[in-house]
């Protein structure tokens, strides 16, 4: 059977990696980066096509794929003259990999429709090397139909691919998901530091938290820069944990809910970003809690 010609727009870390993957099952590409083509330049060495807008993407393309950083980055490819919408094959699927607000994705939604094609949500787990290996977890959303029509090229990319039901619900999820990965991750940060003032050490918290049902693997990845001194083992920079954080706010301010839970979480992401910190890891958070504390 033919494989579907693919349009990839964002060619960061993680979008590089997914086109490497997708290069290496035999798909044909058609790809639009940014100012770093570090990437890029990589896919095109590899065969495939540079295009000069979105919308020359999506003329191109019967899958379309985003990995970009903000619902604003999805709009501006996806809107306009030389957008993807303005391009769109009839029957064309776009699929938004990266972590938007949902109700934005549903307006995506609507206009995609409006051009005879569909619009999934497909928000992803685990990191770029799992990406070049075809191992992502993807929580897609949308049209069942238009699933299970890309469904094979979503499980060359990941190892668990999940049909999350109404368009939205992978953005949703994945944002409910990050809410609570980083409220857990800064309070391991704020103990660690809390445990230097208290006048305890650290590794010794770690091993009692560790021994009961406190225990979890994003415990393991801030203990991993706390004791170990490894800021990698969470490769997820504080600025972008700002973010879904904040999207997990406004969506709760959407449903007409106020979140308190995610309020300490974003207040300190957003300190610490705003302080000079924004690309070191989240688990570099007990820097912050630590010189923020000793005053």
């Amino acid at each position: 059977m033919t494989k579907p010609t693919i349009g990839f727009i964002g060619l960061g870390l993680m979008g590089g990696a997914m086109v490497g993957r997708l290069q290496d099952q035999g798909y044909t590409l058609t790809v639009l980066g940014n100012r770093d083509r570090t990437h890029l330049d990589a896919a095109i060495a590899r065969g495939a096509t540079e295009a000069a807008s979105a919308k020359e993407v999506a003329a191109a393309s019967d899958i379309i794929m985003l990995c970009m950083g903000t619902s604003d980055h999805v709009e501006s490819r996806m809107r306009g003259e030389d957008g993807v919408i303005a391009g769109l094959k009839p029957g064309a699927v776009v699929i938004d990999f990266g972590t938007s607000l949902p109700a934005s994705t549903r307006a995506l939604g609507t206009e995609v429709a409006e051009a005879d094609g569909t619009y999934l949500d497909a928000p992803l787990g685990r990191t770029p090397s799992h990406a070049k290996d075809g191992l992502l977890n993807i929580m897609c959303s949308g049209d069942k139909t238009a699933f299970d029509k890309v469904e094979g090229v979503l499980k060359d990319l990941g190892e668990n691919v999940f049909h999350l039901g109404a368009l939205g619900s992978g953005h949703t999820i994945k944002l409910i998901n990050n809410f609570f990965g980083m409220t857990v991750a800064n309070a391991m940060a704020e103990a660690f530091a809390m445990a230097d003032i208290a006048g305890v050490n650290r590794k010794e918290l770690y091993d009692v938290m560790a021994a009961g049902p406190l225990h979890s693997g994003m415990m393991d990845f801030v203990k991993g820069y706390g004791v170990d001194g490894d800021p990698n083992l969470l490769a997820f920079a504080i600025k972008n944990a700002a973010k879904d954080v904040g999207y997990y706010s406004k969506m709760a301010d959407d449903a007409g809910v106020k979140s308190m839970m995610s309020q300490c979480a974003l207040s300190a992401l957003t300190e610490a970003r705003d302080t000079g910190r924004g690309d070191d890891m989240v688990s570099q958070m007990v820097d912050f809690f630590a010189v923020k504390y000793s005053g």
